[in-house]
């Protein structure tokens, strides 16, 4: 594939982009739906949560087999065999009878988007390396970072005529288009020659390496924390802006998407400025000012303060994502280019996993209580920053100089 003029260029990174867009598309889209699904299936928040639990289950375990899949058979054709099933199991979830039925169809359309993002992320590496990688990454973030914008704004828009079914019409249509799209643009990028054994066990093998690179683990696990805290505001914040603060369906979307734009402002600030501030300090500098924003909406959901004391903290946080989430996967993704299917399944599958067991936390304590999901976002982000210093890190020193680096520079 060449990817040489600018043409080219932005065509790949909006076709990878529609493709790792299902992903924010389906966790989001019905989100302004929840206290609708609820009432419809006379079923307790926590089970509708689960739902989201279970979508993001199948979002990380897809990844984990599709990635190295797309490693052994090529990156084409698991993406539109993905693309299928994704359109068949969105069908299913608008059908369902019961709460059980659409929470397990949740986990197999979770399981069928998996492909769309971790192949997209594959392709990147396959393409480009050094500086071109942050960059292209972080024009691919722009295109990706949108959707969370979009996605509950279309959910809200859809429910406003109709009922929650029809965001999972709409979920089955945006799958057969991008099968459509797929077959039609989407070119291989990794050649027979340099995929690896479709041996199960050199597969183990490969992973296990992985595993054991303490500096790839660094860099995943402070990505995939901070990114599993991030779902527990997603899954709480339906019931918080609407329950506590009384905010109607087209308020949340409105205020979820403003959280876009801050995703966007933290990504694109790593690309823009890759030449003159390294990704490492970017990693240092979002994991700083996630700690200090949650620490912050903690004080205000404490203190009962009004929605917009509440949300200014929520959108740095969520800010300090984009900037983490872009930097450490360029540096996490940077030494591999023999499994980056493998690497991408295994940055992908920590956020999903971890943010399983986050969602459902947030409910613990009723839908009128914001304190779960305050506790959760602070403690990802604590985590996440131990994550990083601990394994990531060459020597204390190196740390002190980074972090000194870093405050110099700002």
């Amino acid at each position: 594939m060449s990817a040489t003029n600018k043409y080219d260029r932005l065509r790949l990174v909006l076709l990878l982009g529609a493709f790792s867009a299902l992903g924010p598309l389906t966790i989001d889209m019905y989100l302004p739906s929840f206290p609708e699904i609820t009432a419809d299936f006379g079923t307790e928040a926590s089970l509708v949560q689960l739902s989201l639990t279970a979508c993001l289950i199948g979002l990380g375990l897809g990844q984990l087999i599709m990635g190295p899949l797309s490693d052994v058979h090529g990156r084409r054709k698991p993406v539109i065999i993905s693309l299928i099933l994704y359109l068949v199991a969105s069908f299913v979830c608008a059908i369902s009878p019961n709460i059980y039925c659409f929470i397990a169809a949740r986990f197999v359309q979770g399981f069928a988007a998996s492909a769309g993002i971790v192949i997209s992320r594959a392709i990147v590496r396959d393409v480009y390396s050094g500086t071109e990688l942050t960059k292209f990454f972080a024009l691919l973030m722009l295109v990706n970072n949108l959707f969370p914008m979009i996605a509950p704004m279309a959910g809200s828009g859809v429910i406003s005529f109709t009922t929650w079914v029809g965001v999972f019409i709409a979920l089955s249509i945006v799958g057969l288009l991008l099968a459509i799209l797929a077959t039609a643009n989407l070119k291989e990028t990794l050649p027979a020659e340099k995929r690896v054994s479709g041996n199960f066990g050199e597969l183990l093998a490969g992973i296990g390496a992985l595993l054991k690179d303490r500096q790839f683990i660094g860099y995943a696990l402070a990505q995939g924390i901070m990114i599993g805290g991030v779902f527990a505001y997603v899954s709480g914040t339906p019931f918080v802006y609407q329950n506590i603060y009384g905010a109607s369906p087209q308020l949340f979307a409105l205020l979820f998407a403003s959280n876009g734009i801050s995703l966007i402002i933290g990504s694109q600030a790593v690309g823009r400025f890759s030449r003159t501030f390294s990704e490492r300090k970017f990693v240092i500098l979002g994991l700083l000012m996630a700690v200090t924003a949650s620490f912050a909406a903690l004080i205000v959901i404490l203190l009962q303060g009004p929605l917009w004391a509440l949300v200014i903290p929520l959108f740095f946080f969520v800010a300090s994502i984009g900037m983490t989430a872009t930097a450490s996967f360029v540096l996490a993704m940077g030494s591999q280019s023999e499994r980056a299917g493998s690497a991408s399944a295994l940055l992908g599958l920590l956020p999903f996993v971890i943010g399983a067991v986050t969602s459902p936390l947030v409910g613990v304590a009723g839908e009128y209580s914001a304190v779960p999901m305050g506790m959760i976002i602070l403690s990802t982000s604590l985590l996440a920053l131990i994550a990083f210093f601990g394994l990531a890190q060459k020597s204390r020193a190196k740390l002190a100089n980074d972090i000194l680096a870093s405050k110099v520079t700002h």
